[in-house]
């Protein structure tokens, strides 16, 4: 699964970028629908890692770099360019976990520890620990920032529907469609909770798509793919 790499993380595009996420949906449909949460959870909050100043927080920073990495390293064989590898998924799991364990442990409330509570949960996911990611998920989405805590909502929000929480999931995604951050715009929610009532509540996923259809860019797009999977009326 693609992800941003760690030099990218300081760079100011992905700010401007964040706000058309929807185009994930589309490019990475194959592996949300695979992983769930976790799917999307790595690959958005990282978009959310581009503010940061000097002084202490550039030793928060390092520390998130270097767990990033270890989340980032090749299992099995040899790295490309002779970095860090693992054995075995597990090997490579149990490093992170202690890495951004201790993140959230020394940096609490800092956003290098959300975003590290972030991978927690992403791990945990694709671990099948739902129950544990929800509640790394959780801790994010009660005690982040807006923007932070968006993302952990729209994380949640996927663990809900996937166990059958159906009206607590829609509710979650509702709720980020009224309230939208630079993380987690209303479109994105708006074609998330679309995604999901297509084939419980085919009527009412083309409400929510039809107005995004005649929208520009990448939302549009995916509004109209979308739509044109609906079953027919």
């Amino acid at each position: 699964m693609a992800r941003i790499t760690r030099k990218e993380l300081k760079t100011d595009k992905f700010a401007l970028e964040v706000e058309h996420t929807a185009e994930f949906f589309e490019e990475h449909r194959t592996e949300i629908f695979r992983y769930g949460a976790a799917g999307l959870v790595v690959l958005v909050l990282i978009f959310g890692y581009i503010w940061y100043s000097r002084g202490q927080q550039a030793t928060r920073e390092q520390a998130l770099s270097q767990a990033i990495q270890v989340q980032e390293a090749p299992v099995g064989g040899i790295s490309a360019n002779g970095g860090l590898t693992f054995a075995t998924q597990q090997a490579k799991d149990q490093e992170a976990i202690k890495a951004f364990t201790g993140l959230t442990g020394k940096y609490p409330g800092s956003s290098e520890g959300e975003i590290a509570q972030y991978y927690l949960g992403a791990i945990l996911a694709d671990q099948g620990k739902l129950a544990e990611a929800e509640k790394s998920f959780q801790e994010v989405a009660q005690k982040g920032n807006d923007k932070y805590a968006a993302l952990a909502k729209l994380s949640l929000a996927q663990i809900y529907f996937g166990d059958g929480r159906d009206a607590q999931g829609e509710s979650t995604l509702r709720d980020l469609m009224a309230h939208p951050t630079v993380f987690v715009s209303k479109e994105q929610a708006q074609i998330t909770l679309a995604r999901y009532l297509m084939g419980k509540n085919p009527g009412e996923a083309r409400k929510l798509l039809d107005p995004l259809r005649t929208m520009g860019g990448s939302v549009g797009q995916v509004a109209i793919t979308l739509y044109g999977e609906l079953p027919q009326q």
